[in-house]
């Protein structure tokens, strides 16, 4: 592999990616909705809030741990 292509595949730091991103949006509308600050109808909303806010934390842990393995 040539230095050229080595520098291609360099990874860019976890924060610099969509998917960063969109992970982060994810996590912050689930703690939003769990913590209350939008009136909910029942307990079940803010769970299901911090259910979705946790499994977005995981999911991108998840894509990067394995990302950074093959590399």
């Amino acid at each position: 592999m040539t230095t050229t292509e080595a520098s291609d595949k360099a990874l860019k730091p976890g924060y610099k990616t969509t998917e960063f991103w969109l992970s982060f949006a994810a996590v912050l509308v689930g703690a939003v909705a769990a913590s209350g600050i939008i009136p909910a109808e029942s307990i079940w909303e803010r769970v299901v809030g911090l259910v979705v806010s946790a499994l977005a934390a995981v999911g991108y842990t998840g894509a990067r741990l394995s990302l950074k393995r093959k590399y």
